[in-house]
């Protein structure tokens, strides 16, 4: 791999204006030469866009109405021209030599398409976190497509992190992106993390390279709900059928992960109902009778 290879940093931002700066620094802060900070502003209604305007030349803002993650990411990568792309949330922030160690990781070998990496959870403060570890992993490549095509995943990838630790290079975003698009329940981090290992062999770094700020907006990664990682793997599930047909045995198994999760905690939300009744009926009659099963299972074990 080339010394020179461009980096892309995406940072999607939606009212966070208090952050921003701090996200935007760490971008620009890189010790690796060839970044580029790119700023998509999801419509914000605080300060978000003055502090953008105050960076001048030095970023490339991209200002669009709110449509939510998924828009500001396909926004973003849209308006990138670097080989490899990172994305931050606005929120979180990258450590200085993190660009550096993701380009020298995607060096060791040709066939790397995507590099995810640890997490340190930090307060609102940006103070490590007592209420939650940080995130690790087990570094090593992994080519799970095989497994993902048979729809086992299970035991063979560590937890996976959040937005900020996805890096990926311009080759494979290109398959993924643009995304489906949906302002009040759409798309997020889990269909690019589990699309890229669907369609390529990838790297996991056990480095915490970012800062993962966990603070009122997003606390619903400490909360017990279960509804909100269930309206994810449906949503999730229905994209990557519908995308990439030839994953469905993986997205069978999440997609009733998913509805065994909503039936143990009420039923399925109203704005999952339709992506139910759309997936159930592209499914064959022994798919629907492995799906029913599975999400029983769910149901019953939570």
């Amino acid at each position: 791999m080339k010394d020179n290879l461009k980096v892309s940093v995406v940072i999607n931002n939606y009212n966070y204006g208090r952050f921003l700066p701090e996200a935007i620094d760490s971008a620009l802060n890189q010790t690796y030469p060839h970044t580029e900070a790119i700023v998509v502003d999801d419509g914000s209604t605080d300060n978000s866009r003055e502090i953008i305007g105050c960076y001048g030349q030095k970023i490339i803002p991209v200002f669009k109405e709110n449509g939510g993650q998924a828009s500001a990411f396909n926004a973003g990568f849209a308006a990138s021209r670097g080989d490899i792309i990172c994305f931050l949330d606005s929120d979180d922030i990258f450590l200085p030599e993190k660009v550096a160690t993701v380009v020298e990781a995607f060096a060791s070998s040709t066939d790397l398409d995507w590099c995810f990496h640890s997490l340190k959870w930090v307060d609102v403060d940006g103070e490590p976190s007592l209420n939650q570890s940080s995130h690790k992993s087990l570094s090593g490549e992994y080519d799970l497509r095989a497994h993902i095509k048979t729809g086992k995943l299970k035991d063979k990838l560590p937890s996976l992190p959040s937005t900020s630790g996805l890096c990926f290079k311009r080759s494979l975003l290109q398959q993924i992106l643009p995304m489906p698009e949906a302002k009040t329940i759409g798309l997020n981090d889990a269909y690019l993390e589990f699309t890229s290992i669907g369609l390529s062999k990838g790297l996991i770094l056990d480095k915490e390279l970012a800062l993962y700020r966990v603070h009122g907006s997003n606390a619903y990664v400490k909360s017990k709900d279960k509804r909100v990682p269930a309206r994810i793997m449906i949503l999730t599930a229905y994209w990557m059928r519908v995308k990439f047909p030839d994953l469905s045995k993986f997205t069978n198994n999440i997609f009733a992960a998913g509805l065994g999760t909503f039936w143990r905690t009420g039923g399925v939300a109203s704005e999952c109902r339709e992506f139910v009744k759309n997936y159930l009926e592209s499914a064959t009659p022994l798919e629907k009778i492995e799906i029913n099963a599975r999400a029983v299972y769910h149901c019953v074990k939570l």
